[in-house]
């Protein structure tokens, strides 16, 4: 169960994933350590997965983002997902409902590489359809 302090931890974490427990407990009204307890219970109980960091993909030589939605046969769902996961420009992936099973976030260097992608995609067995959508701009993260 985790409380108001607990969530106001969470909330500065993940605003900022460098904040000093320090910092916290300033902000929150409790010692340092009475926070680093609470950040080390909220790890293990898996409310904390993973501490990243958001980068500027264009300064890393990527130029094309895109959300690409993948529709496949029922049975292979979790193989396909497996195995577009294990390739380097699949930044994310999802299985979800709605209009696409899979949804990945497909990093490319340039449209040429983008295509061959969105080709790759096409041929993987029990994939049905290849739905991708450009990210022309990012408002939030």
């Amino acid at each position: 169960m985790i409380d108001d302090k607990d969530r106001k931890i969470i909330e500065m974490l993940i605003e900022n994933g460098r904040i000093t427990f320090t910092e916290m407990a300033k902000v929150i009204g409790i010692t340092e350590a009475a926070v680093r307890k609470r950040v080390k219970r909220l790890e293990e109980e898996g409310i904390i997965k993973k501490y990243t960091a958001v980068v500027n993909h264009k300064a890393l030589g990527y130029n094309v983002v895109s959300l690409v939605g993948i529709d496949v046969e029922s049975d292979k769902l979790l193989k396909i997902a497996d195995t577009v996961a294990s390739n380097d420009w699949a930044r994310k992936v999802w299985i979800t409902t709605g209009d696409h099973m899979i949804m990945i976030e497909v990093w490319a260097r340039d449209n040429d590489e983008f295509m061959k992608i969105i080709e790759e995609l096409g041929k993987i067995e029990g994939v049905k359809r290849v739905c991708p959508a450009i990210v022309l701009e990012t408002i939030k993260i």
